[in-house]
């Protein structure tokens, strides 16, 4: 009797390691496609929308549905890469005044946590650096469509997209005059459409 119990408590023991071991396995891991992925900003200027890009960034991101507790992704951002169509005002971006990119070259975000909201949309907590000032956020992580790769044998294509709104003077971005908003609105919009691939 105390054999057979020791048994069983031994095959739940082996079970429940075995299952702790599969979560805490990384997830699959994607390639971000940069000629297929970019990084868009929008901000107001009085009353008006005034969009751009960082056409420099980096990232890697490891995601599966089934193990969302191995799911990881984090990215990098230049900011001397930043391009609003307007060298001026791209120069400026880059000054003292608000990214001050010689000082802070990058921003970056480090997932903590995936989180499922529903088949097509998750949830990325993490811990989002601009300038010196780091703050949690959630990014709400959209998937876009999946399929086989068709000039790629054996690869598959994931498509996702990030939309999310952050407050500029949460990092500091805008020091003296520029921290005012009556010019410079503080909410910036941020789109991020990725395409994503891996081999089969």
């Amino acid at each position: 009797m105390i054999s057979t119990i020791r048994t069983i408590i031994l095959v739940i023991a082996i079970t429940a390691f075995s299952t702790l071991s599969v979560n805490a396995q990384e997830a699959t891991m994607w390639k971000v496609d940069k000629a297929h992925t970019s990084v868009n900003f929008s901000i107001n200027h009085f009353f008006t929308a005034v969009t751009g890009k960082f056409k420099d960034f980096d990232g890697n991101i490891h995601f599966d549905p089934n193990n969302l507790t191995g799911s990881k992704a984090d990215f990098s951002v230049a900011i001397n890469s930043i391009n609003t169509d307007d060298a001026k005002r791209d120069k400026h971006l880059q000054s003292a005044d608000f990214f001050d990119a010689k000082t802070y070259n990058k921003m970056t975000f480090t997932s903590t946590k995936f989180e499922k909201k529903s088949d097509k949309e998750y949830l990325i907590y993490g811990k989002l650096t601009i300038k010196d000032q780091t703050k949690v956020v959630v990014l709400p992580l959209k998937i876009t469509g999946e399929m086989e790769h068709p000039m790629m044998k054996n690869t598959l294509i994931l498509g996702v997209v990030i939309d999310t709104t952050i407050d500029r003077t949460d990092y500091g971005v805008g020091t003296g005059d520029w921290a005012a908003t009556m010019v410079v609105g503080d909410e910036v919009k941020i789109h991020i459409p990725m395409e994503l691939n891996r081999k089969k």
